[in-house]
């Protein structure tokens, strides 16, 4: 009896060295991504386009950045929803209060009064 629970616990084990190469090989495949994609976006920087298609293509791609690092390198790919959605709202305030910070105290709020 003790043989066939250590058989089987064996091969259980063996089930979780090819998950983890497995996972090993997406977060290398994920991180080579993501370099490709900055290099992308330096040389984009440099290209004689439009400023706005210049911003709005860095913009495009550092989301797709941002959602391989926070899905895969942080997890939340493998989380339950609800901590997802938690981490979305928490984003959300963040952001929000970032502009209106910025709304708050931008150029045009510190030029001097008139006298």
């Amino acid at each position: 009896m003790s043989a066939s629970s250590h058989a089987a616990s064996s091969s259980h084990h063996h089930d979780d060295d090819s998950h983890n190469v497995s996972k090993f090989q997406i977060y290398v495949q994920i991180a080579l991504l993501l370099a490709v994609i900055t290099g992308i976006e330096i040389v984009a920087v440099y290209l004689p386009f439009a400023k706005w298609l210049v911003v709005t293509t860095l913009v495009v791609l550092s989301t797709v950045k941002f959602m391989f690092v926070i899905f895969y390198f942080m997890h939340l790919r493998w989380d339950k929803p609800f901590c997802t959605i938690l981490f979305f709202i928490g984003l959300v305030l963040a952001s929000g209060t970032m502009w209106g910070l910025l709304a708050l105290f931008g150029a045009e709020a510190s030029r001097p009064l008139p006298v």
